[in-house]
């Protein structure tokens, strides 16, 4: 897992195109995760039941 971390957090110039474009796949990658695991919670939370005060 550290190693993971240090390839996400280091940066290094890019010298080819497919260089940049592997970068931003892996971060893209990165935001689809984050988007699919948020958005069930969200969903969840926003369709909570209250419960029914009399």
């Amino acid at each position: 897992m550290p190693e993971f971390l240090n390839t996400i957090t280091y940066t290094k110039s890019v010298h080819t195109l497919v260089d940049f474009y592997q970068y931003i796949k892996s971060v893209e990658y990165l935001i689809c995760l984050a988007f699919f695991v948020s958005f069930p919670m969200f969903y969840r939370y926003l369709n909570k039941s209250q419960p029914v005060a009399e």
